[in-house]
């Protein structure tokens, strides 16, 4: 229908961007959700163009949902929102099916409408359960709360900047129709840093890179990454929960912009052997007072005890956090240091095979690099075990430069999880045993041994690809 007969909300790229980046600055300088919340629904009330606000959550695996509410609807139940759980893999059983989502005002996105449709609005939620409280299960949810927890007793501000890979594959349902084609079309072969303008995976990163501008995501750099028709594009850190966001909406972007286009932004580690893989390298640091205390001009590496403090805890628990930072059996066949990815449990600032690595920093840039972390993995889950493992975990002394090695299959990560205290710890017994459970599903539909060629079902299978259908006839 003509939008000039619909008279929908179409905003240009730059006043899109002017809004996302004041409400990124009112997140950040943690102006009262009270205030937020008033100043959203009156607009919402107020601009009439809009008619649907569209709520962002995610699931136990980090698979992102969406649901669209009629605005109208919205604005008088925004405080009941409920929905069936029991559909959500992961969630509540039948018998506790009801879940309540809470809108989380100060997560609130203006959006393309050449990409995301006209008249719409994106909010991040948080799902409650029926007794009011946060739901255990929703790892952004357990994420805010540690967050908000670290700044009221110790001033402590975590923060987060993740660099993620991806791949372009030709046609629309690439992952989908893995199972029948079995393989994946590269759209570009270049490599590193090359693709001439114009070429689809310049066109795409462009383009990609656009939205994320006016999203206000404020970009670093971006370029084709080592593999053929490998991409990444790189933006600045955020506060902990809006840096999982981010990541959230970094993928979301990439696959709708990919789908508009004719072709398929792929997030799994390894779709294709005997190339580099993707990975989701997490660098963290913590604030203090405004001060990054990470940063010690004078210190190993020139970062502070408490940072290396921080490293340790890592390296102690580096095995039984695996599972949560590579949480697909394909997620294995990346962890390979003849293709750039870390397999060591140990701490470098040169080792790119390393696990933990230590880049090169000065007091506003010093942080610390998780380069274990897969591009599937659940962004929410990945940074509160990084951080709740670094800053409150076991501490061995002696394992920085010690030879020990990352799983290379999904069974053994799954072994060290399931035996970890630390991971009870984490997620309480009830997540740990789902979380288990679900990753046991998927390897359980997937040959025991990786191999030298991607199974189908190692796709097919995976809980971001996911498809009911085929699923269902397991």
């Amino acid at each position: 229908m003509d939008n000039q007969l619909q008279n929908r909300l179409i905003l240009p790229y730059a006043e899109l961007e002017e809004l996302n980046l004041k409400a990124k600055q009112d997140r950040k300088n943690r102006v009262p959700i009270d205030k937020i919340r008033e100043e959203r629904l009156k607009y919402l009330k107020d601009t009439k163009g809009i008619k649907a606000v569209t709520l962002l959550f995610s699931d136990l695996e980090g698979r992102l949902h969406m649901l669209d509410y009629d605005k109208n609807f919205l604005l008088g139940s925004w405080d009941n929102l409920t929905f069936d759980g029991s559909s959500i893999r992961g969630f509540t059983a039948q018998r506790e099916s009801d879940l309540r989502l809470n809108l989380d005002w100060s997560a609130f996105y203006w959006v393309p409408a050449d990409i995301f449709g006209t008249g719409k609005v994106m909010i991040f939620g948080e799902v409650i359960d029926k007794d009011g409280t946060a739901y255990s299960a929703d790892m952004r949810g357990v994420l805010k709360e540690y967050a908000e927890a670290q700044f009221k007793a110790h001033d402590y501000t975590l923060n987060a900047a993740n660099e993620i890979e991806g791949f372009l594959f030709a046609g629309t349902e690439a992952e989908r129709s893995y199972h029948d084609t079995r393989k994946f079309e590269y759209v570009n072969k270049g490599g590193y840093y090359h693709s001439l303008p114009g070429d689809p995976l310049r066109l795409f990163i462009d383009t990609a890179a656009e939205v994320q501008r006016a999203m206000g995501f404020q970009n670093e750099k971006d370029h084709p990454e080592v593999a053929p028709s490998q991409f990444e594009i790189n933006y600045g850190y955020g506060e902990v929960v809006a840096a999982a966001d981010q990541i959230q909406l970094y993928k979301l972007i990439c696959r709708q912009v990919a789908t508009k286009m004719g072709m398929t932004a792929s997030f799994l580690p390894k779709p294709v052997v005997g190339v580099n893989g993707s990975g989701m390298h997490t660098n963290v640091s913590v604030m203090k007072g405004g001060k990054n205390i990470f940063w010690d001009p004078k210190g190993e590496e020139k970062i502070s005890t408490f940072a290396w403090d921080f490293v340790d805890r890592i390296l102690t628990h580096g095995n039984d956090i695996c599972l949560l930072l590579n949480a697909s059996v394909n997620a294995y066949r990346r962890l390979d240091p003849h293709f750039e990815a870390p397999n060591q449990i140990i701490a470098s600032a040169v080792d790119r095979g390393s696990m933990v690595r230590i880049p090169i920093g000065n007091e506003k840039s010093s942080r610390v690099e998780v380069r274990s972390v897969g591009p599937d993995a659940n962004p929410y889950m990945v940074l509160y075990s990084v951080f709740k493992t670094g800053l409150d975990g076991d501490k061995q002394d002696g394992l920085r430069n010690a030879k020990r090695y990352l799983p290379d299959n999904i069974y053994d990560a799954m072994a060290n999880f399931r035996a970890a205290e630390w991971t009870t710890k984490l997620l309480g017994e009830d997540v740990k045993a789902r979380y288990a459970d679900l990753k046991q599903a998927s390897a359980d539909r997937c040959p025991r041994l990786l191999g030298t060629v991607v199974k189908d079902q190692e796709v097919q299978f995976h809980h971001e690809v996911y498809n009911q259908y085929l699923w269902n006839q397991f």
